[in-house]
């Protein structure tokens, strides 16, 4: 059986440059199969504070440019940091954007957690993004815990969860979830 492309778009929660959630995507798009593809959003932080009279006709186009990739995607996979105990502005205006939109409802969701900690912001994405209709993988999950860590250590710790199969493994039961859907 030939198995049809996949592209997967993965969302980072942190604007920072050197995020450990920005390195766990990156990670990941890494060691992608072949016949996967995975783009690492650039555009959350050019994204206009949500405003609910900007939509429709009235979307900005930045907007109306992320939620295009993301109804192109055939999954999602997220990477948040927790910021005092909660989601960051930033990603949370970006769902904000998507809540009343099309693209959405169904879509598979994949999580990549880069810290050892952090699961008030998971419990507060979960619950946002079940209310978005998004279809959460838990089976997929993946946590590797690089917040705090040196560069270095970062890069040691990334070198482990490939060499031990760890991020294949997510990767791979989150496709696996997305094609006995197709």
């Amino acid at each position: 059986m030939i198995k049809r492309p996949l592209s997967l778009y993965a969302l980072c929660g942190s604007q920072r440059q050197a995020s450990t959630s920005l390195r766990l995507l990156e990670a990941l798009r890494l060691i992608s199969p072949d016949g996967v593809s995975i783009e690492i959003c650039d555009s959350i932080g050019s994204l206009p504070i949500f405003n609910p009279d900007h939509e429709g006709d009235r979307t900005p186009p930045v907007v109306e440019g992320f939620a295009a990739k993301i109804r192109d995607a055939d999954g999602l996979i997220v990477s948040c940091p927790e910021y005092a105990h909660g989601i960051p502005g930033g990603f949370k205006n970006a769902l904000d954007w998507l809540v009343s939109r099309d693209e959405v409802p169904f879509k598979p969701l994949m999580f990549a957690h880069a810290s050892h900690r952090g699961d008030l912001v998971l419990e507060q994405l979960t619950e946002v993004l079940k209310t978005m209709s998004l279809r959460i993988v838990p089976e997929a999950f993946l946590r590797v815990p690089l917040a705090g860590k040196s560069d270095e250590a970062q890069a040691t710790i990334l070198a482990e969860a490939q060499r031990n199969g760890a991020l294949q493994a997510g990767l791979d039961r989150f496709l696996e979830a997305i094609r006995a859907s197709v």
